[in-house]
């Protein structure tokens, strides 16, 4: 069997009792850092066998891996932070392993995509996630164009040294988006900062230290309250009981269903 373990994203208490019992009972730990690992492990008392998972490594080891696991080892996998797989290596032997029918359950836990959203008080019911960001000025501007009318969160990785030419590209492009900059989440200096993109960049003029999660809030096109009512109507003329069409057009609309309901009477 093959677990997938997620690991915590700074503070090392916030691992699950269902990853502890993992990486004590696997016969292997796949590990992105062993030495980075092994600290996890060492806090927790658990002694267990060490292997290095990484990009420069995942294919050989793919191969290397799955007659174990076809053989009834059980094998965890975990990165250095979060869940493998998100931006991080792991998919290509998850992908393999089911390929080949090899059980493979998934242990969840921190993630610092969740845990920013919220932190930053920009969540909402969908969000996007898009990894790191492009390094290249060119790439990056393409992908503000592409997120200037996405009316939901977008959440991204960024490295302390890139930061600040990526807070200012940004504020160029959208001086007015709100941005939140997470670093350090759950660490002890953890810190988040939210503003507009112009006010935000200016903090972060110098590159800062630690680990930095980024959530851009969702640009809001006007509401068009009129065009809600007609819809409202039209639904009613045509038999739909009116709360039902309030509920229906206010979840498609982002409309209050209450107004839409008092409004069309």
């Amino acid at each position: 069997m093959l677990a997938v373990c997620a690991t915590p994203i700074g503070n090392l208490e916030d691992v699950t009792l269902r990853v502890l019992a993992e990486l004590r009972e696997a016969d292997v730990v796949l590990a992105e850092d062993t030495r980075h690992t092994r600290t996890l492990l060492d806090r927790h008392a658990i002694r267990a066998q060490l292997l290095s998972y990484h990009e420069h490594n995942e294919a050989a080891r793919v191969a290397e891996l799955l007659p174990r696991l076809a053989a009834g080892e059980r094998i965890a996998l975990v990165s250095d932070a979060g869940l493998p797989g998100i931006s991080d290596p792991g998919v290509r032997l998850i992908r393999a392993a089911r390929e080949a029918g090899i059980e493979v359950t998934v242990l969840p836990g921190p993630s610092a995509v969740e845990t920013a959203l919220v932190a930053s008080g920009l969540g909402a019911e969908r969000y996007a996630f898009v990894g790191f960001l492009p390094r290249r000025a060119g790439e990056l501007a393409a992908l503000w164009t592409e997120l200037a009318a996405w009316p939901w969160p977008v959440v991204a990785f960024e490295s302390p040294q890139r930061l600040p030419a990526s807070l200012r590209s940004l504020a160029s492009a959208q001086p007015a988006r709100v941005v939140a900059v997470c670093r350090e989440l759950t660490k002890r200096f953890e810190e988040v900062v939210v503003g507009p993109a112009a006010e935000v960049a200016a903090r972060f003029a110098e590159a800062p230290k630690g680990e930095i999660t980024l959530v851009l809030a969702g640009e809001t096109a006007p509401r068009d309250d009129a065009a809600a009512r007609a819809a409202v109507a039209e639904l009613v003329a045509a038999g739909t009981p009116r709360k039902l069409a309030a509920e229906v057009v206010g979840r498609l609309t982002d409309t209050s269903k209450n107004e839409l309901y008092r409004s069309t009477l």
